[in-house]
């Protein structure tokens, strides 16, 4: 005999509805999604190291999207958008604007599609990744002095050449794709105390919470961020849009001025926290996976690992999740981190300055 749900039960699911109904993908809009990834990707592995584990006093359990082709989850997202775009879509060509692991996602999916990406790029960005997005047919054009920068020149670009805008933290394909990740690894592993999560745009953080709090809601899910880029903790923790002047971080896939309204809403509701890291911490945790998981890690994807480590005292004796987003780390950065070197970016006061002053459009 069925029994009747208690009127707080009914109100929980709800709730639950009308949470994900809020949110810019639900649940199936995700599991979609992963029917398109795997078609073109297999599952990531996920690991629970035992030297890696020692060293922070915690079961730490790592998802590797470095091990995708172009080292990084964002393959996941960019597959899903140009699946479900129409033919007149790719024909008129892709515009986007990166610091690299998007790009690289998205130049090897408009290959895929038969497509072509126009990425705009920092005038400071990595040779290394400007090579590799080159190399995989997309047109690199440097732009301004940051990634706010280079995504209005993008989308300047787009508007008089009648091309495809694709901004990398406001498009729920991407989303829903980039969340695949979090329903692999919630079948992988068995139940996570704690979640640890790199933000910069946060469209990654955003999907992989949505899975998380629908599937696995007694995970507690953190947002990590650089103190030298905190736009998005700023709004997070003070429900102030304020934009950054200065987003200098070896974590340069974080590295944004201004919040992003469109995942930060889904942040606000589905993050327990979200914690800065420092440089040397970052550092730290490059060195702490090559040296236990002998993975490689790019300064965005070792922010999770750099915020549980500060964590430590509290989550002593519990499974830990962190994803590894990517591994598109400079050769010459990955050498002196490696090699002891001090961290390249110092921690420096930041004024901020009202949103509406930036000519950005969030």
């Amino acid at each position: 005999m069925l029994s009747t749900p208690t009127a707080a039960e009914t109100a929980a699911a709800a709730l639950a509805r009308h949470t994900e109904a809020a949110h810019p993908v639900s649940l199936d809009d995700v599991r979609r999604a992963h029917a398109v990834v795997l078609e073109h990707v297999p599952p990531t592995p996920i690991i629970s190291h035992p030297l890696l584990s020692e060293a922070l006093g915690f079961e730490a359990v790592v998802k590797l999207e470095n091990a995708h082709t172009v080292g990084s989850c964002k393959i996941r997202g960019a597959l899903n958008l140009l699946a479900g775009m129409s033919e007149d879509e790719r024909a008129r060509g892709l515009v986007t604007a990166t610091s690299g692991n998007h790009g690289h996602a998205m130049a090897r999916a408009a290959q895929i599609f038969g497509s072509h990406l126009t990425a705009f790029v920092p005038r400071n960005n990595s040779r290394d990744r400007n090579a590799v997005m080159a190399g995989l047919g997309a047109d690199v054009i440097e732009a301004g002095h940051d990634f706010d920068a280079a995504m209005r020149a993008a989308e300047r670009y787009a508007a008089s050449h009648g091309a495809r805008l694709v901004h990398p933290a406001t498009e729920p394909e991407l989303m829903a794709g980039v969340a695949t990740l979090a329903l692999e690894m919630i079948e992988q592993s068995e139940p996570l105390d704690a979640l640890f999560l790199p933000v910069g745009g946060g469209l990654a953080a955003a999907g992989t919470a949505i899975v998380f709090k629908a599937l696995s809601p007694a995970t507690r899910i953190y947002g990590v961020q650089s103190e030298n880029a905190p736009a998005m903790h700023h709004a997070w923790h003070t429900g102030e849009r304020r934009g950054f002047a200065v987003a200098g971080t070896v974590a340069d896939g974080l590295a944004l001025r201004t919040p992003v309204e469109y995942t930060l809403a889904v942040l606000e509701d589905t993050l327990d926290g979200m914690l800065l890291v420092s440089e040397a911490d970052v550092y730290e945790a490059i060195r702490t996976y090559a040296n236990t998981i002998h993975q490689i890690a790019d300064g965005a994807a070792a922010v999770a690992r750099a915020a549980a480590r500060a964590m430590a005292g509290e989550l002593a004796g519990q499974r830990v999740g962190m994803v590894l987003t990517g591994g598109n780390i400079e050769a010459g950065t990955l050498k002196h981190i490696l090699g002891g070197g001090a961290p390249l970016h110092h921690p420096q006061a930041m004024p901020y300055y009202p949103i509406t002053e930036l000519s950005y459009g969030y």
